[in-house]
């Protein structure tokens, strides 16, 4: 097996480097580990939302989507990634679809329009 240093290591290894290329804001690098620990680990909602967030910041947006659109299929009620869900498609201009998320992502988070 030939890995490189995006692969190298146990899963909580990767992930620790994963979020250090995240927070250095090298989110191509941070894309580049956490792909395949997405594709170890696809029942954690973890990696793969920080792997849509890396997209969504290296303006990858339709992979972003992609990614949120699992997160919110498995769990309807993860208000983070229905936000993030709904800033992905804003900046897609697909501005009606955005909005149903974002009222969605408002409701879990406790947050009510005025009537």
């Amino acid at each position: 097996m030939n890995t490189t240093y995006y692969d190298h290591g146990s899963p909580a290894e990767r992930w620790e480097r994963a979020q250090m290329f995240f927070d250095a804001r090298d989110y191509a690098g941070a894309a580049r580990v956490l792909v395949g620990l997405v594709e170890e680990v696809p029942e954690q909602t973890g990696p793969r939302l920080l792997l849509a967030r890396a997209y969504y910041h290296s303006a990858q947006l339709r992979r972003a989507e992609a990614e949120l659109r699992v997160i919110v299929e498995r769990d309807p009620v993860e208000h983070y990634a229905r936000l993030m869900l709904g800033r992905t498609l804003q900046r897609q201009g697909r501005h009606e679809e955005a909005e149903t998320h974002m009222r969605i992502a408002s409701a879990f988070a406790g947050e009510f329009a005025d009537v």
